[in-house]
């Protein structure tokens, strides 16, 4: 585990625990260790993904130990990096890929739902572009084939409970969600 993984999990863990508001603790804390690691604040200068990557990580992991609702801590963790990733220049499609991915593969790890977290996953993504002024298609659309990847990866049954569960939300813009996974665009 990576000292900025360890940083996060450490900073989410003992401010969850006096927080309210798991979305805006989870998606400050995303912000500004992706903007310190990716600038060198305090350690070695991380990538934009390796940073994404560690903050998602940790952060997964310290919510879903926290007690505390961890599709919230996901919507917010992916708001989070989105918004870094944005202040430091990295690509925000790929930021967004880089941390719907890393949710999957990281809640898959500690026993949570996938689908669940594929969800707030997207739902993380698009409200990251309200946030940043990025396009909601395109950044739900990085998202959705981040997840996709991942999940496939797991296992075909993780791949299918995604799919399945992104399908079924009420929340997503299902055009997106169903072009992507059916392959049509009607």
């Amino acid at each position: 585990m990576s000292d900025l993984t360890n940083s996060v999990k450490n900073t989410l863990t003992s401010l969850i625990s006096g927080a309210g508001g798991v979305v805006s603790t989870a998606q400050n804390v995303a912000k500004d260790n992706v903007v310190k690691a990716v600038q060198g604040v305090g350690t070695v200068t991380e990538s934009g993904t390796q940073a994404i990557t560690d903050v998602i990580t940790g952060g997964v992991e310290a919510i879903s130990t926290a007690g505390v609702s961890v599709t919230d801590g996901v919507v917010g963790l992916v708001r989070g990096v989105v918004d870094g990733a944005k202040e430091v220049g990295v690509d925000t499609t790929e930021a967004a890929g880089e941390a719907a991915s890393t949710v999957v593969k990281t809640v898959s790890e500690v026993g949570g739902d996938v689908g669940e977290a594929a969800v707030s996953a997207v739902t993380g993504a698009i409200e990251a572009a309200g946030d940043v002024g990025e396009d909601t298609g395109t950044l739900a659309k990085g998202a959705v084939m981040g997840i996709l990847k991942a999940a496939d990866e797991i296992s075909s049954e993780a791949g299918s409970l995604v799919r399945k569960a992104l399908l079924n939300a009420a929340t997503l813009p299902h055009d997106i969600i169903d072009a992507l996974l059916t392959g049509k665009t009607e």
